[in-house]
């Protein structure tokens, strides 16, 4: 679950105060899912990053299942985000020093998961890379790679998983590929999962959008198939 009440974040630069977000709301529910909108520039990734945690808004509040990560300090919302939270980037982010078994593998084991390997595996095959597992990121595709970032966030169970363009790398088949593979996992795991996208077609499938212009909240409803299926 996460709960956002009036977040604003603000950085001052030479020029004065420049408003990045303003008075953002939101609840969602276990397993929901929810695509957050809007041209370059709106604010989309910084509330992203707010949301998981890994920056703090200047104003506002976000919790977590509960929990007022706002209110913590780092160390607190690092083992939140440890216990709760996963990503999917845009740019993938494996370690290429490590094979893909490695990569999945290895949130695992800082976890001190004594099966992190047999998890890892099990994600691998679910992501249809059981004959890539020991293959390095310079050997595989951009698809590739980001089913192993897909394996990897997912085999940690998360109960919210934050994916910031997660396609915008791909071409068109291998993001189609990639996105059935988040949406499936998020109904086979009961993951809530918050996408930034520019892509509406992918907002659609979600089961609502937030838009945002310059910093602010300009819509926030159920998507066109949400209403359909309910």
């Amino acid at each position: 679950m996460i709960k956002v009440n009036n977040v604003g974040k603000q950085v001052v630069t030479a020029e004065g105060t420049l408003e990045i977000l303003e008075g953002i709301n939101l609840s969602l529910t276990d397993g929901e899912t929810l695509a957050i909108v809007g041209p370059s520039g709106s604010g989309k990734s910084t509330l992203l990053g707010i949301l998981a945690g890994l920056d703090l808004p200047s104003s506002g509040s976000v919790a977590l299942n509960g929990q007022d990560i706002t209110a913590m300090d780092e160390e607190g919302r690092a083992q939140v985000r440890a216990k709760d939270v996963g990503f999917v980037f845009q740019s993938f982010h494996l370690l290429p020093g490590l094979t893909a078994l490695e990569n999945v593998a290895l949130p695992l084991e800082l976890n001190g998961d004594a099966n992190a390997l047999a998890t890892a595996k099990i994600y691998l095959d679910r992501v249809g890379l059981d004959h890539r597992t020991t293959h390095y990121p310079r050997q595989l595709s951009g698809g590739e790679q980001q089913r192993v970032a897909v394996a990897r966030a997912f085999a940690c169970k998360p109960t919210i998983l934050f994916a910031d363009e997660p396609t915008g790398n791909l071409d068109t088949a291998t993001g189609e590929i990639i996105n059935d593979l988040l949406f499936d996992l998020n109904r086979e795991e009961g993951t809530t999962l918050v996408l930034v996208t520019h892509e509406m077609n992918l907002a659609a499938r979600c089961h609502r959008t937030m838009q945002l212009q310059a910093g602010r909240q300009v819509d926030s409803a159920a998507t066109a198939t949400a209403k359909q299926a309910s």
